[in-house]
C-alpha cells in the first residue's frame, strides 16, 4: 500500500507564533506583547511605508532567470522554531528543470541596518524555515534596505542561528503566557508608532497609591 499523508501536529501547528514577532521581541518586549498578545496596533509613516514596501515586493510576479527562480511572498513555517509567516523573496539559485535549487532568502525593510539584530534574526528565521520545508541547507540571505537601496548579505552563522533560537523561545513563552511587560523609556521608544498607546514616560515608575489616596480624599 502505498504510504498515507503525513501526520499533522495540530497542536504544534495551532502554537505556532507570528514570525514577525522575533523582530519585535528583540526591538522592545513590551511592544511584541502589546502587538501580539493585547492585539494592538497604531499605523504611523515609518510602518505604512514599510507596509507598502513588503506589498510591492509581494505583489510583484514570480519571475525565473537563467539558473534563478524568484517566489515572492512564500508561506513558511517551522516547527522547530514554533514560527509562521511568509518570505518576501526567496530566490531558489542554480534551480534546475524541476524548478527547485538552493534558497536564498531576502527581506526588505525601509529603513537602514541597525545596530541590533532583530532583522538578521527574522532572516535567519526564515532560512530554518526553508531549511526544514525544503530539506537543504540554507547557508545565507540578504536583507534589502529601502533607503541604501542595496542588499546587506547576513550569513546563518552558529552565533545567529543561536540567538534566534533563543528568542524564538522566549517569544512564544511571553505569548503563551498572556504577559505583556512593564514599560521601560528608551531612546528607541520615540521611533515606536505604539508610544501614545504604551506610555512608556508616564507609566515606567508606577504611581504611588498613598498620594493618589490623598488626592482622592483631599478632593
Amino acid at each position: 500500500m502505498p504510504p498515507g499523508p503525513p501526520t499533522v501536529d495540530r497542536e504544534a501547528e495551532d502554537a505556532l507564533i507570528p514570525l514577525s514577532a522575533l523582530q519585535h521581541y528583540l526591538f522592545c518586549p513590551r511592544q511584541c506583547a502589546l502587538i501580539h498578545v493585547e492585539q494592538l496596533w497604531a499605523e504611523d509613516a515609518a510602518t505604512a511605508e514599510g507596509q507598502l514596501l513588503h506589498a510591492k515586493a509581494d505583489a510583484a510576479r514570480p519571475e525565473t532567470r537563467p539558473g534563478v527562480r524568484v517566489a515572492r511572498g512564500l508561506a513558511v513555517r517551522s516547527l522547530a522554531l514554533g514560527v509562521t509567516g511568509r518570505a518576501d523573496v526567496v530566490e531558489f539559485r542554480a534551480a534546475g528543470a524541476d524548478g527547485r535549487g538552493q534558497p536564498f532568502p531576502v527581506e526588505y525593510k525601509r529603513g537602514r541596518p541597525e545596530a541590533h539584530r532583530a532583522d538578521e534574526v527574522q532572516l535567519c528565521a526564515q532560512a530554518i524555515c526553508l531549511e526544514e520545508m525544503f530539506g537543504v541547507p540554507v547557508p545565507e540571505g540578504a536583507l534589502f534596505y529601502g533607503e541604501t537601496r542595496r542588499r546587506h548579505p547576513v550569513a546563518f552563522d552558529g552565533e545567529l542561528r543561536a540567538l534566534t533560537a533563543r528568542i524564538a523561545a522566549e517569544t512564544r513563552a511571553m505569548i503563551a503566557a498572556m504577559r505583556t511587560p512593564p514599560p521601560v523609556h528608551i531612546p528607541a521608544c520615540k521611533r515606536c508608532s505604539l508610544q501614545t498607546l504604551c506610555q512608556p514616560a508616564r507609566l515606567e515608575k508606577a504611581p504611588s497609591v498613598r498620594r493618589w489616596l490623598a488626592t482622592q480624599i483631599g478632593g
